[in-house]
């Protein structure tokens, strides 16, 4: 297969870009790039990447410069979705397309954000931010003279859509109508690079997150080694005869990534080879997700989210931000449904009450951390004027 003038050979069951179902609005084909290389351009040059960059992952932006972001988050998945990738010969720029607008649909304030947002839509479908990142996507993104959104290929929309698995709920509208569009199988399991893409969003998560925990001081060491794994690599590491207490932490995270990596190819081949994966169909037909951990590795890095859950998510100190968080999301809400002439002009125009709403809502979730409370401090300070 050559693109590019490069010579590239991937393996059978990757995502052939000649056979991608396309675009809804067709287009020329790019001499240049790959139609997977384009979706992962135009998700870069989106507004929505941009403003990842001050949505939280679990520290408010501007706690400190040195803590995770959503945007530093994706491009850690993406980086490791690539690596894992060419392990495989799968197409590392669909994986990498996926990776990288798989958190596109984050409120302001991460997951508080994104509760607030639920309970106040709940009479409409509730709000899910895996969906939005859909229609953020497929409907929100305005660039182009002849569509809504950054038309994406199937593959890639499919991909980010069946983030966490085969689609069991009942999805929105603009979901159902790209799924019938293109002849898509929600109850199927996604593509092989989507499959890289969401286990190296878990390996990315757990293991940034120890970082930004031991940098906050929310959590010691001598805690974390509790859990197996991390016993295993601190063990490791204590062999070596240059051990720089200041650069320890960054050694144990290094090395949690390479055993969660290596588990995960050598377990994926041997999915591979039980599951006699041969093509595409193999893949998205499999009774089990085939890109996975073994079932040891798996236990541990459960164990290690509900350690980090109790002492990283859950401490008084992200807790007293979440609380302050859901307030400004709250009142925002409020304030915008009531007062719809506050509302930018785009986002005014609505038939129904539902649809005012669903306005509101979408005007919110694309808010970054720090709009929303400069907007908070605008609309409720009484001494800001």
């Amino acid at each position: 297969m050559i693109v590019i003038g490069i010579m590239v050979q991937y393996s059978k069951f990757s995502t052939d870009y000649n056979l991608s179902r396309g675009r809804m609005f067709s287009e020329r084909s790019d001499p240049n790039r790959t139609c997977f290389m384009r979706d992962r351009d135009r998700i870069i040059h989106s507004s929505a990447f941009r403003r990842l960059k001050y949505k939280t992952q679990v520290f408010v932006y501007h706690d400190q410069d040195y803590y995770r972001t959503r945007l530093s988050h994706s491009l850690e998945v993406s980086q490791l979705a690539r690596s894992i990738s060419k392990v495989f010969f799968v197409n590392d720029d669909l994986a990498e397309s996926i990776s990288l607008s798989h958190d596109l649909g984050h409120t302001p304030f991460g997951h508080a954000g994104e509760d607030v947002l639920n309970k106040k839509m709940e009479k409409f479908g509730g709000f899910n931010h895996n969906y939005q990142a859909i229609k953020i996507l497929h409907l929100l993104e305005k660039k182009y003279l002849n569509y809504d959104g950054l038309n994406l290929t199937f593959e890639t929309l499919d991909g980010i859509l069946k983030h966490n698995g085969p689609i069991k709920d009942t999805p929105p509208e603009y979901v159902v109508e790209i799924v019938k569009y293109f002849s898509g199988d929600l109850e199927c399991f996604g593509s092989f690079e989507s499959q890289i893409a969401a286990i190296c969003d878990d390996i990315a998560y757990n293991n940034n997150d120890i970082d930004d925990g031991l940098y906050a001081g929310l959590f010691e060491i001598e805690e974390l080694s509790e859990i197996e794994i991390v016993s295993d690599v601190i063990s490791k590491i204590s062999k070596s005869k240059n051990i720089n207490s200041k650069r320890f932490k960054y050694e144990i995270v290094r090395g949690l990534i390479k055993l969660m990596v290596d588990d995960l190819i050598s377990n994926t081949k041997k999915n591979i080879n039980e599951n006699r994966i041969c093509n595409y169909k193999d893949v998205i037909e499999s009774r089990s997700q085939i890109v996975s951990f073994s079932k040891h590795i798996d236990k541990q890095q459960k164990i290690l989210k509900k350690f980090l859950k109790n002492n990283m998510y859950e401490h008084s100190r992200v807790k007293r931000m979440t609380i302050k968080a859901k307030k400004i999301v709250s009142d925002l809400f409020d304030l915008y449904s009531t007062e719809t002439s506050l509302l930018p002009p785009e986002w005014i125009e609505f038939e129904d009450e539902s649809q005012k709403l669903i306005n509101v809502c979408d005007y919110i979730s694309g808010m970054t951390d720090k709009y929303a409370i400069n907007m908070h401090k605008k609309f409720f300070d009484l001494y800001n004027l």
